[in-house]
């Protein structure tokens, strides 16, 4: 297969709606309409509740890491860096949702787990610690995206792949400016788990 053909496949992969299919289809609602509007896990968590969040989840990091793993079939470390960040734009501008997805969060962490899996370990339990603490998903997204390449130059991993852990990075941080917008202004919602998970 081209090296053009895998990054276009990355790129329709990461367009596939998983967020959107599994609130459209397990619960009838249309995500888009819903919440903050975001194609993503923590809105289908909060909308469709804790198991369609789970499997939205699933979805999201998969089609991450499926792509990373087509393109190390086919080439090498910069083949992989242009497909990863192709499905993660996938996700974010999906062609078939008019261009408006995600915030490549779930599908980022599928990307790093292919890339290597200690770096999205660490990145998780970034995730899970400021989560914890504050209770803002978003706040743990945006700092487990920005642990992303220190942490890949603290395993030597460099490159093409410290590219893609700086993509990862910048356009997280992009994708949640409104998020930063509402954290500073005090009115970004928290996450409640017990309330959750008696729905």
């Amino acid at each position: 297969m081209s090296d053009y053909w895998v990054v276009i496949a990355s790129y329709l992969i990461g367009s596939i709606p998983f967020s959107y299919l599994v609130a459209r289809y397990g619960k009838g609602i249309d995500i888009r309409r819903l919440g903050s509007g975001n194609v993503g896990t923590t809105n289908v968590w909060r909308n469709a509740g804790p198991a369609a969040g789970i499997i939205a989840l699933a979805g999201d990091a998969g089609k991450g890491l499926l792509a990373v793993e087509l393109a190390h079939c086919f080439g090498g470390p910069l083949l992989v860096c242009l497909s990863a960040m192709a499905v993660l734009a996938g996700h974010s501008w999906p062609v078939f949702l008019g261009f408006k997805g995600g915030k490549l969060i779930a599908t980022g962490l599928g990307v790093i787990i292919a890339l290597s899996l200690p770096v999205a370990v660490l990145a998780f339990a970034v995730w899970l610690l400021v989560v914890g603490i504050s209770r803002y998903v978003s706040a743990g997204s945006i700092l487990a995206a920005v642990s992303v390449p220190f942490l890949m130059l603290a395993f030597h991993l460099e490159g093409p792949y410290l590219a893609v852990g700086a993509f990862v990075a910048v356009f997280a941080v992009y994708k949640h400016i409104p998020n930063i917008k509402r954290l500073v202004a005090g009115t970004e919602p928290r996450i409640s788990l017990k309330k959750d998970l008696r729905r």
